[in-house]
């Protein structure tokens, strides 16, 4: 819980640097956030995340390690007082450290899956080492996406496993073309960011064609809002390799503004709003109910990112652009405002029975199927088994 909220802080210092960079009014005002609001959101609070519960995957003591060095570093970058190196040292080392517990994973697991998942934690060391180096963030931006797309892709890679067991044959080399072309955009940019836009619409094009959200949108309650989120995130992921593929070497302007939105909100948060049922019960260790209302966040969100993409950065209004970014900012916060009232509700359901009305020892007790997800998986995989 400590590591998460340390997440949490780099999670919202990030979104408020975000609102300073548009321009408008923000709880903190600092020159520091809107300098560090990219590496601060996509390693300070998303790679904590990722850590966290690859922590929970591997099952020893010292795996919390990596996120909570990233938590760390992410609200360092935050304090004035701190220098800037120390908390892109913290980074840099978390990201090591993530490193060798996905090395361990696939030790203890090798497949395709696993494999895919060290390249893409290669790609945020060498993010977070570059950045600690003195790189600008806009030079980053394909290692950052490369980090989180190629760890997100080989979860519902693995997913897309079960029941088939060929399917995996193809991720590793899609993963070694988007690494490939993230290295390509950063020693040649103009042709690089092109390769890197045609490798992402062919690893999205493959996530699509495996992936069970094509079916489970047509099922109802946690399956099918897993679905939407799924889908969703996927078309952003594809107007970002769409924007790049067509717009080539951009590190400012509406394409660039457009690319990187609709791959950290449009794909990783929508992937995290899609997962959070799943993987918080194994990180908190209490169930999280299915709710409807968790539709509300998805769909602030989505409404938020057409209204920039298409409205600020497609037809050049500002006001869009603003509305668009304050609203995204909405979105996010939420999803953990949903997600713990639905706990908060629960919890009187899950009280235990008064002692003058408790069952004798050898009693069976009696089961109600719900929603609930209330298994406590090591793997996104074992959760939806």
């Amino acid at each position: 819980m400590a590591v998460l909220l340390l997440g949490g802080a780099a999670l919202l210092a990030g979104l408020d640097g975000g609102l300073l960079l548009l321009g408008l009014p923000a709880p903190l005002s600092t020159d520091r956030l809107p300098q560090v609001h990219g590496p601060l959101l996509v390693l300070g609070f998303v790679g904590t995340l990722v850590a966290l519960e690859r922590a929970v995957a591997l099952r020893h003591r010292a795996a919390v390690l990596p996120p909570a060095l990233l938590g760390a570093g992410g609200l360092s970058l935050v304090v004035d007082a701190v220098p800037l190196g120390v908390g892109q040292a913290m980074l840099a080392a978390g990201c090591l450290a993530a490193l060798v517990v996905e090395v361990l994973l696939w030790r203890r697991r090798p497949c395709a899956a696993m494999a895919v998942e060290v390249l893409g934690a290669t790609a945020g060391l060498a993010a977070a080492v570059l950045w600690w180096a003195g790189v600008p963030v806009p030079t980053l931006v394909p290692w950052l996406a490369a980090f989180l797309v190629l760890v997100i892709a080989a979860e519902r890679e693995e997913l897309g496993r079960v029941g088939r067991p060929a399917t995996g044959r193809l991720g590793v080399p899609l993963a070694v073309g988007v690494l490939g072309g993230v290295v390509a955009a950063t020693l040649w940019p103009g042709p690089g960011h092109v390769l890197l836009g045609a490798a992402l619409l062919a690893l999205v094009t493959r996530l699509v064609v495996v992936d069970v959200a094509r079916r489970t949108v047509r099922s109802t309650g946690l399956p099918r809002y897993v679905a939407v989120c799924l889908l969703c995130g996927y078309a952003w992921l594809a107007v970002a390799g769409a924007g790049w593929l067509l717009g080539g070497a951009v590190v400012e302007g509406p394409v660039y503004d457009a690319v990187v939105h609709a791959v950290f909100l449009g794909f990783v948060i929508t992937m995290i709003m899609a997962h959070a049922p799943v993987i918080l019960p194994a990180v908190l260790r209490r169930p999280v109910p299915y709710t409807a209302r968790l539709y509300v966040p998805v769909a602030v969100l989505q409404g938020a990112l057409l209204l920039r993409v298409v409205g600020g950065d497609a037809h050049g209004q500002a006001w869009a652009l603003r509305a668009g970014g304050a609203l995204g900012v909405l979105g996010v916060l939420l999803l953990p405002v949903v997600v713990g009232t639905a706990m908060r509700a629960r919890r009187p359901e899950r009280a235990g029975p008064a002692a003058g009305d408790r069952p004798p020892p050898h009693a069976t007790p009696s089961v109600k199927p719900d929603t609930t997800v209330t298994t406590d998986p090591s793997t996104l995989e074992e959760a939806v088994r």
